[in-house]
């Protein structure tokens, strides 16, 4: 923790970001920073892994410790990392493509298990970085540059996803509105356990479709309906909902131990911490035999 108060832009990297004027990117990139600041994480206390993608690119914008993944496995190489350092914060960058599409199983299997990290997904609609082809999260009848007479698969829905895979932390929200999405992700950084923060995130070149305008017209807080997330059949119901009304906020919440706590091996001294003139595998090596 810094011993006197941080900045936005203590995150800030040498190189200012590349992406496209007016991509909703530049909202999630000045929320993750507003929150480090806000729960006094200098720059060395976490480390940011990142998916492939446009969301990828902020790898080079965000003055951290930073490891950029394959396309789909920023979820395993997060977990390793915590396992391994289990007083680390980790924090998970990706796009829907990378999370939802090649990375589909690793964030199922990611909500089970309920290891303490976040992972917040840019969710586009498209894949953004490779010239706007279908993403799994896009729209039926939208014409990309992959499906010239329109998409014909069932979109999935993340967040109701998340919630049937036993998500303990479930939320939406909209890039342009950046105060609600700074409490959002620290919100989801203080739950212990998997967080899951689906960011509405125009893309401003390949999606015409799903604007800003276009959410600014749907969009609303769940805590302007007093919305309970401690009931997962509310919070599913909730998560549903797409088209007229978007739902932004925590849609469900449930506190049950980590993947962590429950492993005995990981009690005491992070593993990093641990020397290794203490490790005795001959009893292992022998059942192999």
């Amino acid at each position: 923790m810094a011993d006197t108060p941080l900045k936005n832009t203590d995150y800030n990297s040498p190189h200012f970001p590349t992406w496209c004027p007016g991509c909703g990117n530049f909202g999630i990139w000045t929320g993750l920073k507003n929150a480090f600041a806000e729960l006094g994480w200098k720059p060395s206390d976490v480390l940011v892994v990142y998916g492939i993608g446009c969301s990828g690119n902020m790898s080079s914008f965000v003055k951290a410790y930073g490891f950029h993944g394959l396309h789909g496995r920023a979820l395993p190489v997060a977990i390793g990392a915590k396992l391994a350092n289990k007083d680390l914060h980790v924090v998970v960058i990706g796009g829907d493509g990378d999370g939802y599409g090649e990375g589909g199983n690793h964030f199922l299997h990611a909500l089970r298990g309920n290891v303490d990290i976040t992972y917040i997904v840019h969710d586009n609609q498209v894949y953004g970085l490779t010239k706007g082809q279908m993403a799994p999260t896009t729209e039926v009848g939208e014409v990309t540059s992959s499906t010239p007479e329109g998409v014909i698969d069932q979109p999935i829905d993340p967040v109701a996803l998340a919630i049937a895979a036993g998500g303990s932390f479930v939320a939406q929200a909209f890039s342009g509105d950046t105060p609600q999405l700074t409490q959002l992700i620290i919100e989801a950084i203080k739950h212990p356990g998997f967080s899951h923060l689906n960011v509405l995130q125009p893309c401003v070149t390949f999606n015409h479709h799903n604007t800003f305008a276009w959410f600014y017209r749907r969009v609303y807080k769940l805590e302007s309906v007093n919305h309970d997330f401690s009931n997962k059949a509310e919070a599913f119901a909730r998560a549903l909902e797409w088209g007229e009304k978007i739902p932004t906020g925590i849609l469900y919440r449930e506190i049950r131990p980590t993947w962590e706590a429950k492993e005995k091996e990981l009690a005491g001294l992070p593993l990093v911490q641990r020397p290794l003139d203490t490790i005795n595998i001959s009893q292992t090596l022998q059942s192999l035999t």
